[in-house]
């Protein structure tokens, strides 16, 4: 269909560490999803994590509605007041109890749906202990991806940070921050931009 063109395939989180003009690395997308991707100075590859909402995708926003909600209903089988999470939680999710809740979640079709609602626990991270475990465990999550990068190439970083999630919640890249011991950077550029300079390398041969 393109004659005469060159072409490279690669994951979208090769975009990444392009953009960030990263050659060896590693880049760690928390968003609706969640992934870390590594290249080696020798061009190897590895990938961990990224395999969907339904499965995987460990400290995402998704992942931590989920942990949320199930936070909730505990607290609904013990008896317990919903709390500033659960109170957060519901409304969030146009819910008036904890069997609506489940019901409405339930009802959505679309990660991104999922994930939206993860804003409630980080607007109750102080006034609630269960929302700071659930960022702590996020954060866990996603430190265990980049390490078993790391392991796999045996490259220590930069670590790109990326993603919505992880770029506009100052705690969880906090605690991430906290928890890996090479060089974080956050990526400035749109990860098009990886595109275009991966295009300009690739001409350029």
């Amino acid at each position: 269909m393109l004659p005469g063109c060159r072409l490279a395939v690669v994951h979208d989180t090769r975009l990444v560490l392009a953009a960030a003009g990263v050659d060896a690395g590693v880049a760690l997308v928390a968003g609706t999803g969640s992934v870390a991707y590594g290249r080696s100075p020798d061009g190897r590859e590895a990938q961990r994590g990224g395999w969907g909402w339904m499965l995987g995708d460990d400290g995402s926003g998704v992942w931590i509605t989920r942990e949320a909600a199930r936070e909730v209903t505990a607290r609904a089988d013990d008896r317990r007041p919903p709390g500033a999470l659960g109170d957060a939680l519901l409304g969030a999710c146009a819910a008036s109890d904890a069997r609506e809740l489940t019901s409405n979640l339930h009802a959505m079709r679309e990660p991104r749906q999922w994930a939206a609602a993860a804003s409630a626990v980080f607007d109750t991270y102080d006034s609630d202990a269960a929302s700071r475990k659930i960022v702590g465990g996020a954060a866990d999550a996603l430190a265990k991806l980049v390490r078993g990068v790391r392991e796999s190439l045996g490259v220590e970083g930069p670590v790109v940070l990326a993603g919505g999630l992880m770029l506009n919640q100052p705690r969880l890249e906090a605690a991430v921050r906290e928890r890996l011991t090479s060089q974080c950077v956050r990526l400035l550029e749109p990860p098009v931009e990886g595109a275009l300079r991966l295009a300009e390398d690739l001409l350029g041969r």
